[in-house]
């Protein structure tokens, strides 16, 4: 049987995956571990759409000159060569291609001549969190995604409106698919949050229980991942903000408004995540607050056993000396026929007067008998 008190599964903190010291800027070189390179792309123009999984280079640009707009998407990024070629066909820059190959960038945002560098993490929740590092390049008939091949695509939804030919992604620039990857990312931290809301529910009902300590590493495991989202988002607030305030002709001032409804949402989830991570710290004074509550409570307790038994020692010590000092000489009541009887009823009385000094104290109630009394008065 699962010990109710072991230690939960610890939550495994982001590292960094760093490129080997010296290597000349630029060098593009796959991450060790790195997921195998595929290729799905979406062609689109006003007139239809060609979707193909699993393609070469070559045919990516042959459905880009076909349709003229092209979503190539990156998955896995252990072929630094295919992303090279890729990068050379296109004109991205050897610092960009080598940010992609690299998972560890912090959300941000680059503008070069001829496209828009976007990094942005995604995320998802099973048993515990899992984030991802998208890459996104914007550029004038283009756009790509390179993602690490984690389970959690945040994509998907794209997709679908593209093939249903719904709303403005067939007819808009690439600007706009852009923003709906964007937006797509964004949108898909809300499930998690309420995932972190209905932990925090349930936690709070277990605060007070006897699982004391399950609870605690649980709501310590819960902050720290609250913190992991909140340095995520904080810069992914800062990159919709830049986009929507530097001006660039890759981004047209229809999409920038579309792009201030991803800021309000970046927004919401940081309050969000300010709110939850209060919540948890509440939840460990609450438990701490009532911790100390049952602590005093159990000295109150033993402090009255205490009071009450000194006195009672005191007479008891005082009759078991049984000095006897010669005749008319003896200890009060020391040959009394009823001594000990008599001891025992002064000890009960004792006990008896400091019970009742006690209760019209109000110590020997408990915290409803004086939540009821205050209520009264």
């Amino acid at each position: 049987m699962k010990d109710p008190l072991a230690f939960p599964r610890r939550v495994r903190l982001g590292r960094i995956r760093h490129a080997s010291p010296g290597q000349s800027p630029g060098t593009v070189v796959a991450a060790a571990g790195a997921l195998k390179t595929t290729i799905d792309a979406i062609a689109f123009d006003r007139e239809g759409l060609t979707e193909e999984q699993e393609i070469t280079v070559a045919r990516a640009l042959e459905l880009k000159a076909t349709r003229g707009l092209i979503w190539m998407n990156f998955e896995g990024l252990a072929d630094a060569s295919l992303i090279h070629d890729v990068g050379s066909a296109l004109g991205i820059h050897r610092l960009t291609l080598e940010d992609v190959v690299h998972p560890h960038q912090r959300s941000k945002v680059e503008y070069f001549n001829d496209y828009i560098y976007v990094v942005v993490r995604m995320v998802s929740m099973t048993d515990q969190l899992e984030s991802e590092q998208l890459s996104i390049v914007l550029g004038r008939d283009f756009v790509l995604t390179f993602q690490e091949g984690k389970p959690g695509d945040s994509l998907e939804p794209v997709r679908q409106r593209l093939r249903q030919g719904k709303g403005m992604l067939r007819t808009a620039g690439p600007d706009y698919l852009a923003y709906a990857l964007l937006d797509s990312v964004i949108d898909h931290y809300f499930p998690v949050l309420e995932r972190y809301a209905d932990k925090l529910e349930r936690l709070e009902e277990q605060v007070s229980g006897d699982q004391y300590l399950n609870v605690v590493w649980q709501i310590n495991g819960i902050k720290r991942e609250l913190l992991q989202l909140q340095a995520m988002m904080t810069p992914q607030r800062d990159l919709v903000q830049s986009l929507i305030r530097e001006p660039n002709a890759l981004v047209t001032n229809e999409t920038r408004l579309h792009l201030r409804d991803v800021a309000d949402h970046t927004g919401q989830i940081i309050d969000l995540l300010f709110s939850y991570r209060e919540t948890a710290q509440a939840l460990i004074e609450i438990h701490l607050n009532i911790a100390s509550a049952r602590m005093n409570e159990v000295m109150q307790v033993l402090t009255i056993f205490g009071a009450i038994f000194m006195p009672l020692s005191f007479i008891a010590g005082v009759y078991g000396m049984n000095f006897d000092t010669g005749q008319g000489h003896n200890m009060p009541e020391l040959h009394w026929k009823y001594g000990y009887f008599g001891a025992l009823g002064l000890m009960a009385l004792v006990a008896a007067v400091l019970l009742g000094f006690f209760y019209r104290r109000g110590w020997l109630r408990g915290p409803k008998e004086h939540a009821r009394t205050r209520h009264d008065q």
